[in-house]
């Protein structure tokens, strides 16, 4: 079967002790002790994900930006 080759775009950050590295096209994340090994992670879970999945549930993603929310709450 030929393979497919799919531009996705990911955010990566660190939290705690570890690295997150989320996929935004599709809801898929994973984590490292570095930032190399969660991306590694990300890539392997993804590769999962698509065993099963069609390529054609991908969102397309344009122009992503980091915006920050204050939510007040009691």
């Amino acid at each position: 079967m030929k393979r497919k080759q799919q531009s996705l775009q990911s955010i990566i950050w660190k939290e705690g002790k570890y690295y997150v590295a989320q996929c935004l096209n599709i809801d898929i994340s994973s984590f490292g002790k570095t930032k190399k090994e969660a991306l590694k992670n990300l890539d392997e879970a993804l590769e999962l994900y698509f065993e099963d999945a069609p390529s054609s549930l991908i969102s397309r993603v344009e122009k992503p930006e980091v915006v920050q929310l204050t939510l007040q709450h009691v």
